[in-house]
């Protein structure tokens, strides 16, 4: 990075910052437009109790601090009192003094209490759909289909196609680790080495800054970026070290500026290279061949801290670039608009890449790039200063550029005849210059 670029991304960071905010939804919304969180719990298809029991939650919690503060207005104008009082009035004044010193520490408990219930509430509420689809899972509305899919007579899946490669070895990742595990060797570790590779440089041209995150986190960043919830059965847990392995790098990503105040003049862009891993709990008899829903993958995220106003143009260029991508591996692929009862806790709206996958006769998701407005930031304590010096709540957005599952339409799609893979011209420099990938070598 140059120095400009650098002095760009400078961040200022708070004292003793509180990673996780108590106020992970804005309450002011919450307060003036209750009837618009509900809509959104009802396009999500999900329970609109959990918004009347956070509005019972704000409330309580107002009326605890509200009495708190007058005890302690009350304690502080008799303490004031006391050294100008004499006989019966100062013992009476002692006397109320010590009633209010215990009344003062039951409303400070009660403060505490209540402030619990609320943020318990806030975390039942996912983010406030905006303009997604109504529906669920196959509500989706197809927004267009690129590229030509190819004409093949009986085409053999990635499976078979990387075993004549000596690219996957499915039989001894289930050998070795269990069902959904499996080796790429050879050739389809170079492979997924250059679509990565391809991906990372493509990202670097756009100007996002590279990142090798950890891929163990604490609770509060997991819970920062929404994937303790209803999903929480799917993160893998180091109970030992009370650590999270990631199912995908927006984690550290997000949790990276926590309780920090940027400068977002402009967008601040990441792109992160990790390893991710996912239990894929409730997905028994799922796509249980090959490497499309496996417990380990590779993957290049992208990850965008911006203004809660450039949020819905810079969505916009996540998905562009994800399209690029997918020009270049010359594979026929559609983008949908995901309908809002299929959007993750911490999505307002959602982008998917599906690329064609022959053998299967449709199209399968590859890439999904989320706008997260400020729900994740608001929980992180992701700030920036705005044109009057005053922070505000940023917001932040994801999207996947490059990825293991990328492999099986990569293979598909460029299958011919003998077992041969055509390799796209995108790829070949990271490849030595190899243009096609045979049987048996």
């Amino acid at each position: 990075m140059s120095p400009a670029s650098a002095r760009r991304y400078r961040c200022h960071r708070r004292t003793g910052p509180r990673v996780v905010s108590h106020f992970v939804i804005d309450l002011r919304l919450l307060r003036e437009d209750p009837d618009r969180v509900r809509a959104s719990q009802r396009a999500r298809g999900e329970s609109e109790a959990v918004v009347d029991e956070l509005v019972r939650a704000d409330e309580a919690r107002r009326a605890a601090v509200g009495r708190f503060e007058a005890l302690r207005a009350e304690q502080k104008q008799l303490s004031a009192r006391i050294p100008k009082a004499t006989g019966d009035e100062k013992a009476e004044l002692l006397a109320r003094t010590k009633e209010l010193s215990r009344q003062v520490k039951e409303a400070e408990a009660a403060v505490t209490a209540a402030e619990e219930a609320l943020r318990a509430a806030q975390l039942a509420v996912p983010n406030l759909v905006e303009d997604a689809p109504p529906g669920g899972e196959d509500d989706y509305v197809v927004l267009r289909e690129v590229g030509e899919r190819p004409a093949l007579a009986e085409p053999r899946d990635h499976v078979e196609l990387g075993e004549a490669l000596g690219a996957i070895d499915i039989e001894r990742g289930a050998k070795v680790s269990g069902s959904r595990f499996y080796y790429l060797t050879g050739v389809g570790a170079r492979l997924q080495l250059a679509l990565l590779q391809l991906g990372l440089q493509q990202a670097v041209e756009h100007g996002f800054v590279p990142m090798i995150p950890p891929v163990l986190v604490k609770p509060e960043a997991m819970e920062g970026t929404g994937f303790l919830g209803a999903h929480a059965s799917e993160v893998y847990r180091i109970e030992a070290d009370d650590l999270y392995l990631v199912g995908t790098s927006e984690v550290p990503l997000a949790a990276y500026h926590a309780g920090e105040i940027l400068d977002l003049e402009r967008p601040l862009r990441y792109a992160g290279w990790s390893s991710c891993f996912r239990r894929e709990a409730g997905s028994y008899g799922k796509d249980v061949r090959g490497i499309f829903r496996v417990h380990q993958f590779d993957k290049i995220e992208m990850f965008v801290f911006c203004r809660p106003e450039a949020a819905t143009d810079e969505h916009l260029r996540l998905l562009a670039w994800q399209e690029e991508l997918l020009a270049k591996l010359e594979v026929p692929y559609r983008v949908i608009d995901v309908a809002a009862g299929d959007l993750g806790a911490s999505a307002a709206r959602k982008y998917d890449c599906e690329a064609w996958v022959p053998s299967q006769g449709r199209y399968r998701e590859v890439t999904s790039t989320s706008n997260c407005t400020t729900f994740q930031a608001r929980r992180l304590n992701v700030r920036y200063r705005d044109e009057a010096g005053k922070p505000q709540v940023a917001a932040t957005l994801n999207g996947t550029l490059a990825t293991t599952r990328m492999l099986i339409p990569l293979l598909e799609n460029h299958q011919r005849p003998d077992g041969s893979v055509a390799v796209p011209k995108a790829l070949q420099p990271f490849l030595g210059g190899k243009d096609v990938l045979e049987p048996g070598r």
